[in-house]
C-alpha cells in the first residue's frame, strides 16, 4: 500500500498546470489516468461507454484545473469528477432506447481484473464476488477498492460520493457486508462435492450472478454447515487488495486521453451538438457490442464448466501509472527420486477450479534456437545465482552455469565444493537453527545471511511473527548483512506475514538490510509472466523501499492437484526475458533460479543433467545476466 506522501499530488506540478504549463498538464494526466480508468471501469463494470467517460473526465479536469482553489486537493477533485461522469452516463443510458445485443460475450471489469492482475485464490474469489453486488454498490466499490489498495484515502472517497465522512463510512460498511456474503456464496458454489440442497436450489438458475440470487442462496448458505465449512479461513478483503497495482490503461484510450492535455487548461468541451453527434456514433457502436455478460459459472450439480471468451485483450503498460499484472503462485517444488533434493511443501491452499477461465489471448510460438548459430557464451554477473543441493556433478554445473553465488537452504555448503567463481550464501532456515554453534558457523561463510525460509508455511520454517521477531536479534548479532525471512507468498500484502514482521522489526529498531522473496508463475505466456513478476517486485519495493533478492524463481503452476510445468522452450523463453527485465530493476540485487540440478518431478525447471549436460533451460541460464 502506498504511503500518504506517495499518493498525494505534487502541489508544485498542479500549480504549474494551473498557470498553463503544458508539460505539467502532461505529467498530471499521465500520473492520474490509470486511477481514473480503474475507478470508472469498476464503477461501470466494463460497460462499452467506459472509454467515453474516462476521456470526458480527463477533458473536464484539463479544462477546470485552473479553477481548483486548493492544489493539494487535486486527487479528490479529479475522482469526484469521475464519479459524476459515471452517474451522468448512467442517466443518459436510461433516457435512450434499449440497444440491440449481440451474442458475442465480452469481459466485464471483474474479468479484466482477474486476467490482467493474474488473480488467484481468495483474491480471485473476491473479484468474482463483486458481480453479485447491488447496482448501488458500484460507485462505493470502485472507490473503496482503490482505498484498500492504497491509492485513495477515505476523505477522497467521501468527497467523490458527496457524503460526510460518517455517512461514507456507513455506505462502505454496508457494501462490505454484501461483499462478504457474496464471497461465501461464491465459495459455496465451488465446493466439491457440492451441497445437495444448494444444487437443488440452483437447478433453474441461469448462471448469471445477481443481487436477487445472492439473497436467495445466502439464506441457505448461512445456515448450512457444509457450505460454511471453510469460511473461517477467509481473509478480509482489504488485506487481499492491499498493494494491488492499477490495471493498465488500454493503448488506444491512453493515447486519446493523454492527448487532451495538448490543448491546455483553456480546452473547450464539445457543445451540445457535438456531444449529441458523438452520442449517436457511440450508440451505433454499442449496437454491435454485448451489454449483458452471461456467466458460465460452475453448476453445483455438474462438473466445472469454464467460461469461454473469444478474442484477445490488449495489454498496455502506462509508464507514468506504473501498472503491471501481478500474481504469486508459489508453493511446492519436487522431492528428488535419484537425487537427494530438499523436500518442498505441498501447496498451502490449492486454488479451487475457477468460475471463469482466463481471457484467451493469441499464443506466440516459443523461439527456437537456430542450428546455424554458435553456442551462446556463458555470462556471469553479480546478480546471477542458483538454488541447489548436493548432487552428482554439482561443482561442474555451478562452473558451467555462470552463477556467481548459490545457496542450499542451510548454514554450510553441506558437501558442495564450489568453483572459485561461485560464492556460498548461508541461511538460518528455521528456529531450530538459531544456536550458538550454527551462528558462529555462518559468520565464517561470508558477510551475507539469509533469514528464515517460508515461515508462513507449516511444511517449512512454520514460525509465528512473534517468534521470528524474538529470535531476530541473534541473527543481527552476527554482524552480517541480513535478508528478511522469505515468505511463500503475499510479500506486499498489508497485514500479511512479512508485513507484520517488518512492522514489528521497525518498532523494535531491528535491522533488515534487504527483502528476500520467492516467485513461481502459473501463466506460461512469456510476456504476461514477466509482467506479473515485475509487478509483484515493484509492489514489494513500493511497500518496504529496500533492495530485493528473489531466491526462488521459475514457472510452475499449482492450479491443479499436481504441479504443472511449461515446455522447456516456454521455460527457457521466460528465463531469458525475466532475467533481462531483472537486470533493469535498480532495486533488484540478486536472483536465484530454482534449481540447478534436474530431479524427478521437477518438470522443466532444472538447469543441468549429470555430466554436466545443460538442458534447454540451462543453456538459456548460461546466457542470462
Amino acid at each position: 500500500m502506498r504511503t500518504p506522501s506517495e499518493i498525494d499530488p505534487d502541489v508544485a506540478t498542479v500549480v504549474a498546470a494551473q498557470r498553463g504549463d503544458r508539460r505539467a498538464l502532461d505529467v498530471l494526466a499521465a500520473s492520474y489516468l490509470p486511477l481514473v480508468y480503474n475507478i470508472v471501469g469498476r464503477a461501470m463494470n466494463g460497460h462499452p461507454d467506459v472509454d467515453d467517460v474516462v476521456q470526458e473526465t480527463m477533458l473536464r479536469a484539463v479544462r477546470g484545473v485552473g479553477e481548483l482553489r486548493d492544489p493539494a486537493a487535486f486527487r479528490s477533485w479529479l475522482v469526484a469528477i469521475a464519479i459524476r461522469q459515471v452517474r451522468d452516463s448512467y442517466r443518459d443510458r436510461l433516457a435512450q432506447p434499449p440497444t440491440v445485443e449481440s451474442d458475442a460475450p465480452s469481459p466485464d471489469f471483474a474479468d479484466t481484473t482477474i486476467e490482467r492482475l493474474g488473480l488467484s485464490g481468495q483474491r480471485l474469489e473476491t473479484a468474482e464476488a463483486t458481480r453479485w453486488l447491488d447496482d448501488e454498490d458500484g460507485h462505493v466499490l470502485a472507490l473503496w477498492w482503490q482505498e484498500a489498495a492504497g491509492k485513495l484515502r477515505r476523505a477522497d472517497l467521501a468527497v467523490a460520493l458527496d457524503l460526510s465522512p460518517a455517512h461514507a463510512a456507513v455506505r462502505v460498511a454496508r457494501m462490505k457486508e454484501r461483499l462478504v456474503t457474496s464471497r461465501t456464496v461464491v465459495r459455496a458454489l465451488r465446493r466439491v462435492p457440492p451441497c445437495p440442497s444448494l444444487a437443488a436450489m440452483t437447478a433453474e438458475w441461469d448462471l448469471e450472478p445477481s443481487p436477487l440470487w445472492r439473497k436467495r442462496l445466502a439464506r441457505h448458505v448461512r445456515d448450512c454447515p457444509w457450505c460454511l465449512a471453510d469460511t473461517a479461513e477467509m481473509i478480509p478483503a482489504e488485506r487481499l487488495l492491499g498493494g494491488l497495482p492499477l490495471i493498465a490503461v488500454p493503448a488506444g484510450l491512453a493515447a486519446a486521453s493523454l492527448g487532451l492535455s495538448a490543448a491546455g487548461p483553456a480546452a473547450r468541451l464539445p457543445g451540445p451538438g457535438a456531444r449529441g453527434a458523438r452520442g449517436k456514433v457511440a450508440q451505433r457502436v454499442r449496437l454491435t457490442r454485448h451489454a449483458k455478460h452471461p456467466r458460465l459459472l460452475t453448476k453445483v450439480s455438474a462438473a466445472a464448466q469454464p467460461k469461454l471468451i473469444v478474442g484477445s485483450v490488449a495489454l498496455v503498460t502506462c509508464a507514468a501509472g506504473g501498472t503491471f499484472a501481478v500474481v504469486h503462485a508459489h508453493e511446492a517444488a519436487p522431492a528428488a527420486l535419484s537425487v537427494a533434493a530438499p523436500r518442498r511443501p505441498a501447496p498451502h491452499l490449492a486454488p479451487p477450479a475457477p468460475l471463469v477461465t482466463r481471457i484467451a489471448r493469441p499464443k506466440r510460438p516459443a523461439p527456437k534456437p537456430s542450428p546455424s548459430k554458435a553456442a551462446p557464451v556463458t555470462v556471469t554477473s553479480q546478480r546471477k545465482g542458483v538454488a541447489t543441493w548436493d548432487a552428482t556433478g554439482v561443482s561442474q554445473e555451478l562452473a558451467a552455469s555462470g552463477a556467481s553465488w548459490y545457496y542450499n537452504w542451510g548454514a554450510t555448503p553441506s558437501g558442495i565444493t564450489a568453483p572459485s567463481s561461485a560464492s556460498f550464501v548461508p541461511m538460518i532456515r528455521a528456529a531450530s537453527d538459531v544456536t550458538t554453534a550454527t551462528l558462529d558457523q555462518v559468520k565464517s561463510e561470508g558477510n551475507v545471511l539469509l533469514g528464515f525460509n517460508e515461515p508462513d508455511l507449516s511444511g517449512q520454517a512454520n514460525m509465528t511473527v512473534a517468534q521470528a521477531l524474538d529470535l531476530w536479534p541473534q541473527l543481527e548479532a552476527t554482524g552480517m548483512t541480513l535478508g528478511s525471512p522469505a515468505v511463500a507468498y503475499d510479500a506486499a500484502t498489508p497485514g500479511g506475514w512479512l508485513d507484520q514482521f517488518m512492522t514489528g522489526a521497525k518498532a523494535r529498531g531491528y535491522r533488515v538490510n534487504f527483502i528476500t522473496v520467492h516467485w513461481y508463475g502459473g501463466d506460461f505466456s512469456t510476456g504476461p509472466a514477466v509482467q506479473q513478476l515485475e509487478g509483484y517486485l515493484q509492489a514489494i519495493y513500493n511497500r518496504y523501499h529496500l533492495p530485493i533478492w528473489v531466491t526462488e524463481l521459475a514457472l510452475t503452476s499449482y492450479a491443479g492437484p499436481t504441479p504443472a510445468f511449461p515446455t522447456e522452450a516456454q521455460q527457457a523463453a521466460f528465463l531469458t526475458a525475466a532475467t533481462t527485465m531483472l537486470d533493469g530493476l535498480p532495486y533488484l540485487q540478486r536472483y536465484a533460479w530454482f534449481a540447478l540440478p534436474v530431479s524427478a518431478g521437477s518438470g522443466t525447471t532444472g538447469l543441468f543433467n549429470p555430466g554436466p549436460a545443460a538442458t534447454e533451460v540451462g543453456r538459456a541460464f548460461e546466457a542470462a545476466r
